[in-house]
């Protein structure tokens, strides 16, 4: 009895080791997952899990002088160098930044990615937000959340046989009800290797975003004191929801000293996952 429960045992370790976790994370642009998710996919990555970005619009709009098929080849380039240095795929869809809209088309395109990568978990922005392009892309992805199930359904990539949990990232909007932290990651181990992917989309983090701010003048010359700059812009306080939520998952001692963190709420769509099921797929969550 002893030799077959350690065969079967020895079985199941091998059975975790060879089924590795598999996360698909959506942006609008392709600078969207790294803010919000490239502390948790270095982690992930770091654990030898597959994860893949996918910014669904190729970022030909977002800068103040350059825009077109160069933009896009530019931020394409800048998020390829991102996913290097997070030891991740990163992959950005070719439709025009600002114009995106929840088609068939482009839902169709977000199914194909959740079934092609397998994925076990899937990360999206909630369909609230400032931006048409980041409510779009929430709307999108809550619209494939039952169809990647459906094998009728865009049939030239088969259908998955379950489905994904599906997180949203941490917001600021309060309408029509605010965000939920029902995950909160660590990330104080990994903060500068976030920081360096942000660090690769330059059009974004150095040029535009500051230019839109009214901010340009502020952004220092050096890279050294761009990248200590960029960690002060990209941090925030933890609220205490946040701490909260950390103390849930890591004990008051960890949950208590984290400075850094990424947080996701659990979307009523697609799988439900109980606190046993979010600690199998999230390892990094331990006391």
């Amino acid at each position: 009895m002893k030799i077959v429960l350690l065969l079967l045992t020895a079985a199941t370790i091998m059975l975790g080791q060879n089924n590795k976790i598999r996360v698909i994370a959506f942006g609008a642009h392709p600078d969207d997952c790294d803010i919000r998710a490239a502390g948790t996919a270095a982690l992930f990555a770091k654990m030898g899990y597959a994860v893949r970005f996918v910014s669904v619009t190729n970022g030909d709009a977002g800068h103040e002088t350059m825009h077109g098929p160069e933009l896009a080849a530019r931020r394409l380039k800048e998020a390829k160098e991102s996913g290097r240095r997070l030891g991740i795929d990163y992959v950005v869809l070719d439709n025009h930044d600002g114009q995106l809209l929840p088609t068939l088309e482009v839902r169709e395109q977000i199914i194909r990615q959740i079934r092609s990568w397998k994925a076990d978990v899937v990360l999206a922005p909630r369909p609230n937000d400032y931006h048409p392009d980041h409510r779009y892309t929430g709307v999108l992805v809550q619209d494939a959340a039952y169809m990647v199930v459906v094998p009728s359904v865009t049939p030239d990539v088969p259908a998955l046989r379950k489905n994904p949990v599906f997180l949203y990232y941490e917001d600021r909007f309060q309408r029509p009800n605010p965000f939920q932290p029902d995950i909160a990651v660590r990330i104080d181990d990994v903060i500068d290797q976030k920081i360096d992917a942000l660090d690769a989309h330059e059009s974004q983090f150095y040029d535009w975003l500051p230019w839109v701010d009214g901010r340009l003048a502020e952004v220092p010359k050096d890279h050294t004191e761009r990248k200590e700059w960029l960690k002060k812009e990209r941090t925030s306080k933890i609220s205490p929801a946040v701490r909260a939520s950390l103390v849930k998952w890591y004990g008051p001692e960890i949950g208590n000293a984290t400075k850094y963190y990424e947080a996701f709420e659990i979307c009523e769509y697609g799988s439900q996952p109980d606190e046993a099921r979010i600690r199998q797929l999230f390892p990094m969550l331990h006391p």
